[in-house]
């Protein structure tokens, strides 16, 4: 009966941290959206280029954000129509298209950044030091589970 409970309440937990992923983004959905006209997909695409110093293939991009190539491009598009974004060819392959952010584009990223971090500091803003250092050990903990069970 213990290892039945036991599986029980991992299934509760998961239902859990489920439910409280699926409401945080929602709400930054809601935020993105109402403040800044956008889409979280946008923004996570527009974090990603951030990050890097150099243009970056589509591949690459898509598998960072583990979605679709369709998908990535679907966003891409998005974004060049914006003037945020912008496609360039590899010298040694035309084939290959590159992508990254234009200057307004970081510039709208870093606005909107600061607004999405502060927005997420509220969503948890009870949580202290203290607690986050045990949420981040047990997720650490389970993130070990899992991929021992691969």
């Amino acid at each position: 009966m213990a290892q039945e409970e036991l599986s029980l309440r991992r299934l509760r937990t998961w239902l859990r941290l489920l439910r409280l992923t699926r409401s945080t983004e929602s709400r930054l959905r809601d935020f993105l959206r109402v403040n800044f006209d956008t889409t979280l997909p946008r923004f996570d695409v527009a974090a990603a280029l951030y990050r890097q110093d150099e243009p970056m293939k589509m591949s690459e991009l898509s598998r960072m954000l583990l979605v679709s190539n369709g998908n990535a491009t679907n966003v891409v598009d998005r974004l060049e129509q914006e003037g945020k974004v912008h496609r360039v060819s590899r010298e040694s392959d035309k084939r290959v298209v590159l992508v990254e952010l234009t200057p307004s584009g970081r510039d709208w990223f870093r606005e909107i950044s600061a607004a999405h971090e502060q927005e997420v500091n509220r969503i948890f803003a009870n949580l202290g030091h203290d607690e986050l250092t045990q949420l981040r050990d047990l997720i650490r903990i389970a993130e070990r589970a899992q991929d021992d069970h691969r």
